[in-house]
């Protein structure tokens, strides 16, 4: 070997071994390992019982708020039986829908942004003590393709409510796995 590749070897197997020193320090989020004396994070995010979620005054919000809530329940049991609930996690949401791309020619609309508003709390059934707080939102868009296909923009909304619970679900979701992992 000559005298310029040494350091670089040298620094290459440097970095490999503490790599291999740090390799046991990690684990996934959303892993089965479970903590000494405690339970796993899928055990704690299934004993999260989600209560209906509330809604502000609006037509079409019931029908979202029971999307949210159901992609909430999928997410924190993974599909399958729940746990008994330690937790009981309230949600309360609202809706805008707004004009973003307008047709100069016609004044119709062509791009709209729908977007949710989510405030949550996750409380302790035991005590009664609320535990974390926080909010989230969505905002998603949607053509309205005009007045000959108006079922077509009827259904770009539908999609875009649907996509936004989606959304709104993953986030909360993510907010309660970090808390069950760091406890903060």
């Amino acid at each position: 070997m000559s005298l310029p590749e040494s350091p670089r070897l040298f620094r290459l197997l440097l970095a490999l071994a503490l790599a291999g020193l740090t390799a046991g320090c990690f684990q996934p989020l959303y892993g089965d390992q479970v903590t000494v004396g405690g339970a796993g994070i899928r055990d704690k995010m299934s004993a999260v019982e989600v209560a209906p979620v509330t809604t502000a005054a609006g037509v079409r919000l019931p029908r979202v708020a029971g999307e949210v809530r159901n992609e909430l329940i999928f997410h924190l049991t993974g599909g399958g039986e729940a746990n008994t609930a330690s937790y009981r996690l309230f949600v309360n949401i609202g809706a805008t829908n707004l004009q973003v791309i307008a047709d100069p020619n016609t004044a119709r609309t062509d791009v709209q942004n729908y977007g949710i508003d989510a405030g949550y709390r996750l409380v302790e059934v035991g005590t009664g003590k609320q535990v974390i707080s926080g909010s989230s939102f969505a905002r998603v868009s949607y053509d309205t393709p005009g007045q000959q296909q108006r079922f077509a923009g009827s259904r770009g909304l539908r999609d875009a409510e649907n996509r936004a619970a989606k959304v709104i679900a993953e986030n909360i979701r993510s907010r309660l796995a970090s808390y069950f992992t760091a406890g903060t």
